[in-house]
């Protein structure tokens, strides 16, 4: 599905990404973790074609991605960022139906099957109720599931989650982590997760990847990523890793008063 192989890029002069190299299967969900300023949000904004890699290559089903259009890209992948400001008074059903935009003509007029994708995509999330209620009005848990379901209209096979809950309480994050896992089930989505949150990455990511300065430090399972020794080189930090007691994915335990000076 998407292969990123060598990759370099920069803003000024120092490096933000070096050498990044991975890819990631059909139907796949991959975590990526990693401190403030490892370049998680760099790489998304890679993929989705935002920026340009000054070396290195990314694939989308074997295609170079510069060689894909604006709206070819859309058609193929959709983002969920952190936070999201409307300024006019839409409805949540004008906000998902937004996400026909690719698939549109030039008047950008919805047919009747773009609406019934918007209504089932509203039904997926559990956002039809909401239909008719302005979008700035919602809590920030509703708004984030009506971007998902603006995510789903897009009928894109590749969902990149950045910090998607970072804003939200416990209760809300774990609800939104578990409709993702259905989707990616139910749909065949495939994610990416980019996450400050290294249990709740673990407990629904099949494979993740710690960057550290803009490279990849580890990249596999849970069980290979979350070590000791990885968190203690990357957040500078002594912790110690136990299995989830239902799970048995390993989950990161925080000692207090242990941080090690960074090289």
């Amino acid at each position: 599905m998407l292969t990123v192989s060598d990759l370099y890029f920069r803003y000024q002069e120092d490096w933000v990404l070096e050498g990044l190299s991975f890819s990631l299967s059909r139907k796949g969900m991959l975590g990526i973790i990693g401190p403030n300023g490892s370049g998680k949000s760099t790489l998304l904004k890679l993929i989705t074609g935002v920026l340009t890699p000054q070396r290195g290559m990314i694939r989308l089903e074997g295609v170079p991605l510069q060689h894909y259009k604006r709206q070819e890209i859309a058609r193929k992948i959709a983002i969920v960022p952190q936070e999201h400001s409307i300024l006019f008074p839409f409805t949540v059903q004008e906000i998902v139906l937004m996400g026909r935009a690719p698939h549109l003509g030039g008047l950008q007029i919805p047919r009747r099957l773009d609406r019934d994708i918007v209504r089932e995509a509203m039904a997926l999330t559990d956002t039809l109720h909401l239909a008719e209620q302005r979008f700035n009005h919602l809590s920030s848990g509703e708004k984030q599931r009506v971007i998902i379901a603006r995510a789903l209209a897009q009928q894109a096979e590749l969902l990149l989650l950045d910090e998607f809950t970072a804003s939200l309480d416990i209760n809300h994050q774990l609800d939104l982590y578990e409709l993702i896992s259905q989707l990616n089930l139910d749909l065949g989505l495939t994610v990416i997760n980019v996450s400050h949150d290294l249990n709740l990455a673990a407990q629904f990511c099949q494979q993740m990847l710690l960057l550290h300065r803009g490279r990849i430090v580890a990249r596999g399972t849970p069980e290979a990523v979350l070590t000791q020794a990885h968190i203690r080189q990357v957040f500078g930090l002594e912790v110690l890793i136990e299995k989830h007691p239902t799970t048995a994915i390993p989950q990161v335990i925080l000692l207090p008063h242990t941080r090690e000076k960074r090289t």
